[in-house]
């Protein structure tokens, strides 16, 4: 087993059950939405962020390019600063989120995460 340090992605930073994302979508607090991606976002009384992610096939027709989707998404969430107030975050891909480049996809993802943070 490979031992990732700080780079990994722990259980308890990911939204598990249908209830945790059945609770951000009726009641979501806080809104960030672009052309390629959405961010709803409920406060949690964790202590700390989680996060679900949504690339349905619909939208990101291939495999591969959805779980590339989903390891930029969860690269962005940990590099976001840990003192950021608690919530639960679902992130989902729209039309097209497939067509972008690493580089702008991580820089519309920290722009939307900035926004929801902020609001």
């Amino acid at each position: 087993m490979l031992a990732m340090g700080s780079q990994d992605f722990p259980r308890d930073a990911r939204l598990l059950t249908s209830g945790d994302y059945r609770r951000v979508f009726t009641d979501p607090d806080q809104k960030a939405s672009h052309r390629y991606i959405l961010l709803l976002a409920a406060n949690n009384t964790l202590g700390h962020s989680r996060v679900g992610i949504i690339a349905a096939k619909k939208h990101i027709k291939l495999a591969v390019s959805r779980n590339h989707f989903k390891r930029i998404v969860r690269e962005t969430f940990r590099q976001l600063d840990s003192r950021q107030e608690s919530m639960d975050v679902v992130v989902l891909a729209r039309q097209g989120a497939d067509r972008l480049d690493n580089t702008t996809l991580s820089s519309i993802l920290r722009q939307q995460w900035r926004k929801l943070i902020e609001s």
